[in-house]
């Protein structure tokens, strides 16, 4: 009861803690927004950036920054020009002026880029006008046109020039509700750049002898070490310490000092705050001997660089690191962004699923009573154009149409079912019509004639009933298809924690070097994990050493399904596991065309579907020749893709059927043998469309799988009936064309005898078996082939793997 109400507690005291952070980060990010919308961020940079100067003279930062203003948030630029004049006049009032000076000359050339049709092309040319006019028009009061002076001029328009292209970059970034949440490398550099500048500003402003712009430039190296690395790190302190020795000479140490604080911090950030704070020290403590300076002043500006570090909060880091590639919070926003992507896609796949699903649906929405109902209106107006033609002249029509109307209908009626019957009517039928009508020849003739148009067009509407529903069917495999689709796509890799230790300690005892390991399903007989070594001279270890250890330890044979081996000696080897299929298939085939030609107009395929199917089939077109042998192979070439793409296989004999109907109006037809093996439990489904029967062979027992249907493309709705049977390894499965049924034309029962034949070889390779029935066939024709001959066989194996299993002490992993 005791532990029950401790471990309540605990949850609790970690549920207040979270919801704290919670609110804290959005506090934080509440008042950082708020200050952002109202501009105070811009106008502390423009205080700043107005008092940074380099070479002593050089001010290009304030014009430039103005320069972005004006572009991203006009209504800052009059306060922003008003702090940049503000921070310059600390500095002196002849930088002041020239502040001024180069903002009225950027406000008066904006009045030429709003005019223009694209002006932030212009914008960095306005600004080096803006940077170049004041101070040459200096020079020109004061007659000092020295060439120093016309070089610095110059390198200050071409430093205004680069550093609107670099702030147009950088200034968006500090935004936060800025969109995409990560940073190319060109975007971190321009930012490294701006805070450099701005860290410029800061020169001259110290606290207790303690220099600011030393404080905050270290504490910028090392909280960018901590969330980017070393790489990151030392690039920061090389650009900060650069751009603060151009500053001022005696900052030149601060690069040196800056980029060993951020290599050694961000070496240190597995020690997280403390380990990234001693590096700082010990980089002080080492420049500081080194050069020679005062320590005590170093080593306080990095004691409240550490200081403000440590009050940095955890969540301000964690949503920095977004941003910047390579951190794990970065590789958990591309995650969450491609799980969005996924869920987004799969929505999509699914809705256009559905409405596949509805418009199969509506095509096969059939009611039985509108079909009883249509049929009763046809007869009706058949009888009405046979009554026009026949009964609209006569002189009795009123007697019997409207007297008589019922025993009229009914008679014409039977007499339309019996003409329809048989040609004329019956002496029963005739005797009735004869004392009813006085018409009753020209009545009988006409509708004779009217029926031929009668069958014509019910023949039509039931071609439209039975594309109906084959447009019905094949909407419902695609919509199938497409849901199957969509589940695939939100599958997410699952996670395996244990299984991962157990791979990764056995492969490590075994002497390879893991640089990844991914397991993506441990479902039984769809194991699916990939695995990248770094291994010297691969020498097949995959298939020989990692299989087998994986096989005992998923306790299922395991196979390699991809090898991407590197061509260096040294290198990484990528492999991806599978689980392996518990049957195998070997196959052989024979076959001789009409004549002993080289075209035949038999075709035959072998192909993986995919899922742990294969499938095996002979086509045979009509005839003999080229025509015929077109037509076979694009019967295969369209059942392969479409059985590929995971539609049903009658749904694909359906659409095939109809494809080879519709396409031409010649009478060219083709058979299809189609047989369909699970490899993991050897059950086999098949499909006979006017083929010959198939035969499995197992042992000294024959089994003949027959069906009776049509050829493809005779009738426009094909009856696709399926024939499934239990596999056992062993097993040999015969597919033979209707060339070889029809050989042996001096026998009365060529199935039996064929049958006969088979169980008398005694041979278990596929090949072999293929060659002698065919050989026997062409012998009891005395060496003729009269017509295309194939002999398919195939026979059933249990995969036996190459390489054992190796027994593995999961215990020990």
């Amino acid at each position: 009861m005791l532990g029950t109400v401790m471990k309540r507690a605990g949850r609790e005291a970690v549920w207040k803690e979270s919801t704290l952070n919670r609110g804290l980060e959005r506090f934080s990010f509440s008042v950082v927004s708020f200050l952002a919308n109202k501009g105070v961020f811009h106008l502390v940079l423009s205080f700043l950036l107005g008092r940074a100067i380099i070479l002593s003279s050089m001010a290009p930062f304030g014009v430039a920054f103005l320069a972005v203003i004006w572009w991203l948030k006009r209504p800052f630029v009059i306060p922003a020009t008003v702090m940049m004049a503000a921070g310059a006049s600390t500095y002196s009032l002849g930088h002041a002026g020239f502040i001024l000076g180069a903002s009225a000359t950027f406000l008066l050339l904006s009045l030429i880029l709003n005019r223009m049709n694209q002006p932030q092309q212009l914008l960095p040319f306005m600004a080096m006008l803006a940077s170049v006019i004041p101070r040459t028009t200096s020079l020109a009061f004061l007659e000092r046109w020295h060439l120093y002076e016309i070089f610095l001029i110059a390198a200050e328009g071409i430093l205004s020039f680069t550093l609107v292209l670099i702030f147009m970059q950088s200034l968006p970034l500090l935004s936060p509700r800025r969109y995409h949440p990560t940073l190319k490398n060109e975007e971190i550099v321009c930012l490294i750049i701006l805070l450099a500048s701005v860290l410029t500003g800061m020169i001259g402003f110290e606290i207790q002898g303690v220099a600011t712009v030393d404080v905050f430039s270290r504490y910028l190296v090392i909280l960018l070490a901590y969330i980017a690395g070393a790489a990151i790190g030392s690039t920061v302190g090389v650009v900060t310490g650069l751009v603060l020795s151009l500053a001022a000479v005696d900052n030149l140490y601060q690069m040196s000092l800056l980029a060993f604080s951020g290599l050694l911090g961000g070496l240190l950030k597995d020690g997280n705050k403390l380990g990234v704070s001693a590096g700082l020290l010990v980089s002080t403590v080492l420049m500081s001997f080194y050069m020679g300076g005062s320590l005590s002043s170093s080593m306080w500006a990095s004691v409240c660089a550490i200081a403000l570090f440590m009050l940095t909060p955890k969540q301000w880091v964690k949503r920095l690191s977004r941003y910047v590639p390579g951190t794990e919070e970065h590789s958990q926003e591309q995650q969450k962004y491609l799980q969005k992507v996924r869920d987004v896609t799969a929505v999509r796949v699914g809705k256009f699923s559905d409405v596949f699903e509805a418009l199969s649906k509506s095509f096969n929405h059939l009611d039985g009573s509108k079909e009883e109902v249509s049929h009763n209106t046809e007869i009706d107006y058949f009888l009405s154009d046979v009554t026009e033609k026949t009964c609209q002249s006569c002189f009795k029509k009123e007697r019997c149409w409207v007297n008589q109307f019922d025993e009229t209908h009914h008679l014409m009626t039977d007499l339309m079912m019996e003409l329809d019957e048989k040609e004329d009517p019956g002496r029963i039928m005739r005797k009735n019509v004869d004392q009813y009508c006085v018409k009753s020849q020209k009545l009988i003739d006409t509708m004779k004639h009217e029926l031929s148009f009668y069958h014509a067009n019910k023949q039509l509407k039931q071609q439209v009933l039975e594309s109906r529903r084959f447009v019905a069917d094949q909407l419902h495999g695609v919509s199938e298809v497409m849901n199957s689709f969509a589940k695939e796509i939100v599958k997410e890799r699952e996670h395996h924690e244990q299984k991962e230790q157990i791979i990764h300690g056995a492969l490590e005892r075994m002497g390879f070097e893991i640089a990844k390991l991914e397991i993506y399903t441990l479902d039984a007989g769809n194991i699916d994990l990939e695995l990248i070594i770094e291994i010297d001279n691969y020498r097949g270890e995959g298939s020989k050493l990692i299989a087998p250890v994986l096989s005992d330890i998923l306790e299922e044979t395991i196979v390699v399904t991809m090898e991407d081996i590197s061509p260096y000696p040294h290198g990484r080897c990528l492999l991806t596991f599978g689980s392996a299929k518990h049957y195998t298939i070997e196959s052989g085939v024979a076959h001789a065309a009409k004549g002993g030609g080289f075209i035949s107009g038999d075709s035959y395929s072998m192909m993986e579907l995919g899922r742990g199917k294969y499938a095996l089939a002979i086509s045979d077109g009509m005839g003999n020749g080229e025509r015929a042998h077109q037509e076979s192979m694009e019967t295969l070439r369209l059942l392969k893709q479409i059985l590929q793409s995971g539609i049903k296989e009658s749904v694909a004999i359906k659409s095939i059927n109809s494809i080879l109907a519709l396409r031409t109006s010649d009478e060219i037809f083709s058979t299809l043998d189609l047989a369909v093996i699970d490899l993991h439990q050897a059950s086999s489904k098949f499909i006979k469309i006017g083929s010959t029967p198939s035969f499995i062979k197992r042992g000294r027992q024959i089994f003949a799988v027959e069906s009776g249907n049509l050829p493809m493309g005779i009738i426009e709705d094909v009856d696709v009936d399926t024939t499934s049977e239990q596999l056992k390894a062993g097993d040999l499965l015969i597919m033979v064309s209707d060339g070889i049924l029809e050989g042996p034309k001096h026998l009365e029962n060529v199935e039996i005898w064929l049958k006969r034949k088979i169980r008398e070889i005694d041979r278990t390779d596929p090949q072999e078996v293929a060659d002698l029935l065919l050989e026997e066939v062409i012998r009891t024709q005395a060496g003729a082939i009269e017509d295309d001959m194939t002999v398919l066989v195939a026979r059933i194996d249990h995969y036996v793997p190459e390489w054992s299993a190796i027994p593995f002490d999961k215990k020990r992993a």
